[in-house]
């Protein structure tokens, strides 16, 4: 009877857990720069740029520690439009009326995006991660160029 009982909490058990890895995890609501041109016109409200590259570990980083902690995911989704960006991206991306391009058409280490070359600086040197935030009229808050951690994008944000 005793192994029963046991065998029987050991299921209910089981059945729970599983139960819970079905609940999706809260994300950040990352859209796109052609997104972002429709919801800045429609709901006006701050953005937050994150520019990021296949290389970069502390990118990387961000993405697996700072951008999945419920506070700044909770933040980021209810006073912010979030946008990620691949820095090196040869995608097209029509944004504002304008298409811009990445001048390769293969992605390759420090061919940067035109689109990131302008909101980051064409004269500044590309350092990533590198974080923006936006004002709802798209006048520059904040760029900060390097590993933001949790408590650090709370404060800026």
């Amino acid at each position: 009877m005793r192994l029963l009982q046991i065998i029987s909490i050991f299921i209910l058990l089981m059945s729970t857990k599983v139960q819970a890895q079905n609940v999706p995890e809260p994300s950040i609501n990352w859209i796109n720069f052609e997104q972002l041109s429709d919801s800045l016109e429609h709901n006006p409200k701050p953005v937050l740029i994150f520019f990021h590259t296949d290389w970069c570990s502390y990118c990387k980083k961000m993405l697996k520690e700072t951008f999945v902690n419920e506070r700044v995911i909770e933040k980021l989704n209810s006073e912010y439009y979030a946008v990620e960006f691949d820095a090196e991206s040869i995608d097209s991306i029509y944004f504002d009326g304008i298409t811009y391009t990445n001048e390769v058409s293969s992605k390759r280490a420090g061919k940067y995006h035109q689109l990131a070359k302008i909101l980051m600086g064409e004269n500044n040197k590309a350092v990533f991660p590198t974080t923006m935030l936006l004002n709802a009229d798209f006048s520059v808050k904040t760029k900060k160029y390097s590993y933001l951690s949790v408590k650090q994008i709370l404060n800026i944000l």
